[in-house]
């Protein structure tokens, strides 16, 4: 009777402790009509366990623009940004492992495959357009960005030892495109606005500390000052998250 009693316990406590290894993915509208999702995601929670919800607003993954790319869909370069963690960190993994791609590909409609696992030859196809003057962004970023990262030399010991700087965040695959929609990344929305392209803080809401305004000629600047900069040597190869 008492083994019994043992058994249920252990039974009933098994889906509580599992129900605890989730995370909300943040997925774009196209991707959840295309039925893709509906595809993948109870695929990898069936070999894992982990349960994930999608989600349109913003969450601990999201696919889109930034990040590690995983697969592809025609010409378009689907990439996973996610915050650190033992869950997120396995569903990239398992994306890029084979039966992740296998996973992939997998998804078919009226017998085709609409997404593809191989994205590095369509990466090695991008070309990086950089247009911004490379001096104005050097000037920007000092003076906007160098209150909290190391832009080069001249504000070593002035920026915020905790955020990674510009050299470092030059060893990202996708730093371009990171440069170029920082002010949507966290935590920069909290502070930061581009003329004509982000909506005003609420009045609501308490002003900003130090709000930083940039346009958008300055964020081609910066960007183009970011290109003329040596990634740091890491002595490892560096993993972009």
């Amino acid at each position: 009777m008492f083994r019994k009693i043992i058994l249920v316990v252990a039974f009933i406590a098994g889906p509580a402790w599992s129900e605890n290894k989730s995370f909300d993915l943040q997925v774009p509208d196209i991707l959840i009509e295309s039925g893709f999702i509906k595809h993948l995601l109870p695929r990898f929670s069936l070999k894992t366990g982990i349960r994930i919800t999608p989600v349109s607003e913003s969450a601990d993954a999201a696919f889109g623009a930034y990040g590690v790319a995983v697969f592809r869909q025609g010409e378009k370069i689907w990439h996973l940004e996610k915050v650190d963690g033992v869950y997120t960190d396995r569903f990239a993994q398992w994306l890029l492992s084979d039966i992740g791609k296998r996973t992939i590909e997998g998804f078919t409609q009226d017998g085709e495959s609409l997404f593809f696992a191989d994205v590095g030859v369509a990466l090695e196809a991008q070309i990086i357009t950089i247009t911004g003057d490379a001096g104005q962004g050097e000037v920007v970023s000092l003076k906007k960005c160098g209150r909290c990262h190391v832009i080069n030399a001249s504000n070593r010991m002035k920026a915020i030892g905790s955020t990674p700087s510009f050299a470092l965040m030059r060893t990202f695959p996708d730093w371009k495109n990171r440069f170029e929609a920082f002010f949507t990344l966290n935590p920069h929305p909290a502070f930061t606005q581009v003329k004509e392209v982000t909506e005003p803080f609420s009045a609501k809401l308490p002003s900003p500390i130090v709000p930083i305004e940039v346009t958008l000629e300055e964020i081609e600047a910066i960007v183009a000052y970011v290109a003329g900069i040596v990634p740091a040597s890491l002595g490892a190869p560096m993993q972009s998250q």
